[in-house]
């Protein structure tokens, strides 16, 4: 630990990497905030997903990448993940409530972790195969997180017409 970094960064690179990822979390929010129950439960799209169902899937991304991946172990979930792809049969406080709780997990497991470690744990390939230092799995979530904050993004405007609803 070199000036309270694992890798010694002094907090540049690390800095604007969870910087990058906090932005694209906080867009999640912002872009869902203010929605009811109804609107987050509907499947605008014909694929099905739903608002609430693609933030629980982001929830399980969190866990996944930097708990099961970087970590190399993940806490037991507080259900079962028995649900349709990208629905979720939970209430919206218990979906933003488990995503916030993995985004936590996940900051908990790079405060103590160096972007060049190794990652404990294994995703499949062929994409598990590219995940060969933490680095990349922050890059890989960057990346998820603003894929899926665009889809939302879209999704909220067909719902209700509003449109630049990110982080002010």
């Amino acid at each position: 630990m070199v000036n309270g970094y694992p890798d010694g960064d002094h907090g540049g690179e690390r800095a604007a990497l969870l910087m990058f990822l906090e932005a694209q979390r906080a867009s999640v929010l912002a872009i869902l905030d203010g929605l009811d129950d109804a609107a987050l439960t509907t499947a605008v799209l014909p694929s099905g997903w739903t608002p609430l169902g693609l933030v629980e899937h982001l929830g399980y991304a969190e866990r996944h990448w930097f708990q099961e991946v970087v970590a190399g172990r993940a806490e037991p979930l507080p259900w079962s993940d028995e649900p349709a792809p990208l629905t979720t049969p939970r209430p919206k406080s218990a979906v933003f409530a488990f995503y916030r709780a993995q985004c936590e997990s996940s900051d908990a497991v790079l405060a103590a972790t160096p972007l060049t470690a190794t990652p404990r744990g294994r995703h499949p390939d062929p994409l598990g195969a590219e995940m060969t230092e933490v680095r990349r799995v922050v890059l890989h979530l960057i990346e998820e997180t603003a894929r899926h904050a665009g889809h939302l993004d879209a999704v909220r405007e067909l719902l209700d017409g509003r449109t630049g609803l990110g982080p002010r």
